[in-house]
């Protein structure tokens, strides 16, 4: 690192669960995330100024005015521009050092398998059943550690998807891909502001978490946030056998933890 990174980042190098060389870590690292929405913004803001190396955004949709309540990667100034260069441009304002690539594509198989072998984690950050799915059986088929958030109304869950490690699910374990979910919208229900910077937020947390190799991810547990209490409860998520997605999936070696 040269000098104006150890001050730039020098909170972190106060770790020592970080430190130099999870610093360092970060810097080589490649994070995928899918959507720039209400948890991207997040997300985005936060891999970005904690120095992750490269960022690869897929988004296919605009700024539009009601996504301002809440998608805080975009101002007022970018309605009607690609939200995937809307956040590039918020990102390169905080910190230039790092390569992000915007798509403005929608994230279908063949673009996750091009994209997933030369990333280190991946980030869902979308707000439908059927790209969440593909996402999922990419970063199954490729042992990607996937980030997964969701939020609606008041109501909000993360977990960690990583089928590298020996009994952990993916995310068709816990919503099977047949099983006909109801999509809900933030266009027909709403959801409150800072929910999703929670949510995203903690998505960045435990993408860093992972990069580094310290703490203990959230795989295996669904984490589960009600905001009118700010109460939140854990479940734990066992692999289902039967998986469509994941029960031939052997465990893979993780990313190496910090000595």
């Amino acid at each position: 690192m040269n000098d104006e990174q150890l001050q730039r980042y020098a909170r972190h190098l106060m770790l020592d669960e970080i430190g130099i060389e999870g610093q360092r870590r970060l810097l080589a690292a490649h994070v995928l995330v899918i959507g720039a929405g209400g948890l991207g913004s997040p997300a985005l803001l936060y891999l970005g100024s904690a120095g992750v190396g490269r960022i690869t955004v897929v988004d296919d949709d605009d700024v539009d005015l009601t996504n301002l309540q809440r998608q805080i990667a975009h101002p007022l100034s970018r309605v009607g521009q690609p939200k995937a260069e809307s956040a590039r441009a918020t990102v390169a304002a905080i910190n230039p050092d790092v390569q992000l690539r915007a798509l403005v594509r929608r994230a279908d198989a063949a673009l996750l398998d091009e994209l997933l072998p030369g990333v280190d984690v991946v980030l869902d950050c979308c707000d439908n059943f059927a790209t969440r799915h593909a996402v999922n059986a990419a970063c199954v088929r490729h042992g990607k550690p996937l980030v997964s958030g969701a939020a609606i109304g008041w109501d909000a869950q993360i977990a960690v998807y990583d089928t590298r490690r020996a009994n952990a699910p993916c995310y068709a374990c816990l919503f099977p891909p047949d099983a006909g979910h109801q999509e809900a919208s933030c266009n027909t229900m709403g959801v409150f502001a800072p929910l999703v910077g929670i949510v995203g937020s903690v998505q960045a947390a435990e993408a860093l978490k992972l990069i580094i190799g310290c703490g203990e991810p959230l795989a295996g547990r669904l984490l589960m946030l009600d905001a009118r209490s700010l109460r939140w409860d854990t479940l734990s998520l066992p692999r289902q056998p039967q998986c469509p997605v994941c029960a031939t999936r052997p465990a893979g070696p993780l990313l190496s933890a910090r000595p």
